[in-house]
């Protein structure tokens, strides 16, 4: 019976599980927004969530338990310095999960996850980039 089992296993076994859903929130932080499969999102927001927790909390206890999951000392410094304080203000919900559709090799149904409040400041810095782009495209023309 899988009574009080909401993670679903990913046909994996539990060390592949934890080091995959350890890569994907690596990337996550890393990234600030990932595509993956439905299943590894849904199964990487409540992971990902716990640690912006554990980054709220910024005591030594916290980054030592965040460094234990994600083994990159680089990362931790990004959850806790860059990611944390972001959400500061927020009480849950930092991810946001978006269905793409169907991949085009395997029709595995695609979602795009990123962090609600650093998407905010990635969308203003793409903005300026496509800004200087069509100013240096313009003023060649």
């Amino acid at each position: 019976m899988r009574h009080r089992k909401k993670t679903g296993k990913l046909q994996r076994n539990a060390s592949q599980r934890k080091a995959l859903l350890s890569g994907l929130a690596c990337a996550l932080i890393r990234e600030r927004k990932i595509r993956t499969t439905l299943a590894k999102a849904k199964a990487l927001r409540p992971v990902a969530e716990k640690l912006v927790t554990l980054g709220k909390r910024g005591d030594v206890h916290a980054r030592r338990q965040a460094i234990a999951f994600l083994r990159h000392k680089e990362i931790v410094k990004t959850l806790f310095e860059d990611v944390a304080p972001a959400s500061a203000d927020r009480q849950g919900g930092y991810c946001r999960i978006t269905k793409l559709g169907p991949r085009f090799s395997d029709a595995a149904p695609m979602a795009l996850i990123e962090w609600v409040d650093l998407a905010v400041e990635a969308g203003a810095e793409e903005d300026e980039e496509l800004e200087e782009v069509a100013e240096t495209t313009g003023s060649d023309s």
